[in-house]
């Protein structure tokens, strides 16, 4: 991720010592970085959480749960990137930790962003047609296929970031001392353009399933209106609380993606567009608040699950209190109840 501390102009550069190389005063570090630290705390026990919550009942396991749970995997593996994004903010360079953890801590990082991308619009069209059309849904999304769909989004995700792999490097300008390396794009990326294209590429990556995403809830919201006690049958009720509740969810974590992933795009088109010393300074402080969101983004759906999805807070107190007294006292509430706010409808496969 760059503007946060990697710069691509040597002028940029304030005065680096061996225990400090920052573009950013301490006074300001210190609240970024224990911001940071706080968010990768609970976002790797929030996703851990969510992986195994999603993978320890196999047979129960609808296929919004296998969406959720890759989705949770790919946030931790952005996750893991935020101590090495701490280490530059605090030293630049030199970069310490070889030409391989360069590359590999920016391809993931820009695979698991497009991966989690794909994850929320997957899952928002196996809404739009368990909603919109479930006779089909019930056919065409199984859980077979579901696994199918996944992999393929990861597959597509890591290579689309490919690119980048050969994008950034270690750099020692003029062959001066090691103190001189620093992890950033390379002189050829900048000067070719390509760099650029690619930032521009992973904007439309961002816009362009938010349009997507629009549209669909739009589609679903109108349906689900004109669905109101419409629905006939044996567990008919459940079925449109389940959708309900699901579309909910949704709606808050694909609103809570926006917010936090918005000025991460935004902060990085300000960054490749400037060429003036003030215009690059308010591009490195409005980076690194983008930077605080990006990673809010990693951490903060499981907590919204929490929340809005009493069906994950019975799940959660299964996985942590074995103990049924334990557990019926926290929860509170009746196992039948747990299944009005099912994710999905679809657990055959």
């Amino acid at each position: 991720m760059w503007g946060n501390g990697s710069r691509a102009e040597p002028w940029a550069a304030p005065p680096c010592d061996e225990w400090l190389c920052s573009a950013l005063p301490l006074r300001a570090l210190v609240p970024v970085t224990a911001v940071c630290l706080g968010l990768f705390a609970v976002g790797v026990v929030g996703n851990v959480l969510t992986v195994l919550v999603t993978c320890g009942h196999r047979d129960g396991r609808s296929t919004t749960d296998l969406y959720l749970g890759s989705m949770a995997l790919s946030d931790l593996l952005i996750l893991l990137g935020l101590p090495l994004d701490l280490y530059r903010l605090w030293r630049s360079r030199p970069w310490i930790f070889g030409q391989l953890l360069c590359r590999l801590s920016h391809y993931l990082s820009e695979g698991c962003t497009y991966c989690t991308i794909l994850h929320i619009t997957a899952l928002t069209v196996e809404r739009y047609l368990a909603v919109c059309f479930p006779l089909r849904a019930k056919v065409l999304v199984t859980r077979r296929r579901v696994r199918a769909v996944i992999g393929a989004l990861w597959a597509f995700a890591l290579l689309s970031a490919t690119p980048f792999f050969f994008l950034v490097g270690v750099e020692q300008p003029d062959n001066r001392t090691d103190f001189s390396r620093e992890c950033k794009p390379t002189p050829r990326a900048l000067e070719s353009g390509l760099l650029g294209t690619m930032f521009w590429v992973t904007t439309s990556y961002f816009v362009l399933p938010v349009v997507c995403l629009s549209v669909l809830y739009g589609f679903i919201g109108r349906e689900l209106w004109r669905s109101r006690g419409r629905l006939r049958g044996p567990g008919s009720a459940l079925r449109e609380r389940g959708h309900r509740q699901t579309v909910r969810i949704l709606a808050v974590v694909i609103l809570a993606f926006v917010i936090c992933w918005l000025p991460f795009h935004i902060g990085r088109i300000i960054f490749i567009s400037t060429r003036d010393t003030r215009t690059m300074l308010f591009s490195q402080y409005f980076n690194i608040f983008a930077l605080q969101l990006f990673y809010l983004s990693a951490s903060i759906n499981p907590i919204l699950y929490n929340l809005i999805s009493q069906r994950y807070r019975a799940a959660v107190c299964r996985l942590l209190l074995p103990c049924r007294r334990m557990r019926r006292a926290l929860v509170g509430t009746k196992v039948s109840r747990t299944y009005t706010e099912t994710s999905s409808g679809i657990r055959h496969g």
